[in-house]
């Protein structure tokens, strides 16, 4: 997938979670939509990153950031169970994601 793709449609699913988050307190019904769309699309993004080339660092944080994204999938089938652990699964994959962020070397 083309880097600039990946960056589009990781910037335009992060707004969606946004969206089916808060949308959700508002209790909305397509809330959990929302944000499994989202979801769905940061995972998409994360697991077509390719590896090939990257230190081990760069790896194990691609990992985390694999796993985060997995962790919102979950977040969101909670949501449509009207579970309140898709909280505790979207902080943990914002957590894995920040720090990820502030990790990860600078590109060259």
């Amino acid at each position: 997938m083309n880097p600039s793709i990946r960056t589009l449609l990781f910037n335009f699913s992060a707004l969606l979670v946004l969206a089916g988050t808060t949308l959700f307190f508002s209790k909305l019904f397509f809330a959990p939509y929302f944000f499994a769309a989202g979801s769905a699309g940061i995972a998409v993004c994360h697991l077509t990153t390719p590896t090939k080339g990257m230190d081990y660092r760069r790896r194990r944080l691609q990992i985390m950031n694999v796993i985060a994204s997995l962790l919102l999938v979950v977040g969101s089938s909670f949501m449509f169970m009207n579970r309140n652990e898709w909280i505790l699964c979207v902080t943990i994959a914002a957590l894995l994601m920040l720090y990820t962020s502030f990790v990860a070397p600078n590109e060259k």
